[in-house]
């Protein structure tokens, strides 16, 4: 009897260890991660931004971790309407994403006009811009990731004519990515589209064919407002649904002459 009691008890703790072991290793292990630069329109000709470094914050307590990427000069202007580029890649502790920092450097330009001014920045962001983000990241499973710099936010005309860059930035993932897209027509008859969720308002610039794409948006129903040019009437299309990981197509939107 004595045998058989010390047997069982000999069974039940190699189980609660291997359970033990099983269970560590869940949280255990790395995940892949891409992050893309993308931008809201803005109408200036070109915003230039350099930048030169990416870091994450994980909560595997490891500070931040600089991701491997391809430092340089990027045009915000043409990463709108749904166009992105590869910024950084990494490899990371499976766990969760609380930041992400943003290190520029010193070669910031806007084009207005055809003139290029200097982006000053001030400098409390010479240590870097930190923006929260949160993502747990699962171990064995690949990310993207998008970081969206609103240059029409960013940008600010000072008033001896120079420029200031203060940026505004957030990011999402494929996981909080609801997306709309459409056309205006006739082409240039809307100067920006406007997605109205409650007190939240994104703003898209229609391209010269009149298309336009909102990415990143939260779920929920939304307004769809076309802020006409001079000429046409302004339109609004009402409880256009958005849900995470689908497009939603509106077509095409024609807006109407004023008599």
């Amino acid at each position: 009897m004595k045998n058989l009691f010390f047997c069982c008890l000999a069974f039940i703790t190699l189980t609660i260890l291997s359970c033990s072991k099983s269970d560590n290793g869940s949280s255990s292990g790395t995940a892949s991660a891409n992050f893309y630069l993308t931008d809201a329109p803005a109408t200036y000709d070109a915003v230039n931004i350099d930048v030169q470094s990416v870091l994450v914050q994980t909560s595997q307590d490891t500070g931040w971790v600089a991701l491997n990427i391809t430092p340089g000069i990027y045009n915000l202007i043409q990463l709108s309407n749904g166009v992105d580029t590869l910024l950084a890649q990494a490899t990371l502790p499976a766990g969760d994403i609380s930041q992400i920092r943003l290190i520029l450097g010193t070669n910031n330009t806007v084009v207005v006009n055809g003139q290029t001014y200097a982006l000053a920045t001030p400098s409390a962001m010479q240590s870097g811009l930190k923006f929260n983000f949160h993502q747990t990241l699962m171990a064995n499973t690949s990310y993207k990731i998008w970081i969206d710099f609103d240059a029409n936010k960013s940008i600010v005309q000072q008033g001896n004519g120079n420029y200031l860059l203060k940026p505004t930035i957030r990011a999402y993932s494929e996981e909080t990515n609801g997306q709309v897209k459409g056309y205006v027509l006739p082409a240039f008859s809307a100067s920006a589209v406007y997605a109205i969720n409650g007190t939240d308002t994104v703003s898209a610039i229609p391209a010269n064919n009149g298309f336009f794409q909102f990415n990143g948006l939260a779920q929920g129903s939304y307004q769809i407002w076309f802020k006409a040019n001079a000429g046409y009437h302004d339109q609004t299309l009402n409880n256009v649904n958005v849900s995470f990981g689908q497009i939603t197509n509106l077509n095409t939107t024609t807006l109407t002459l004023l008599p």
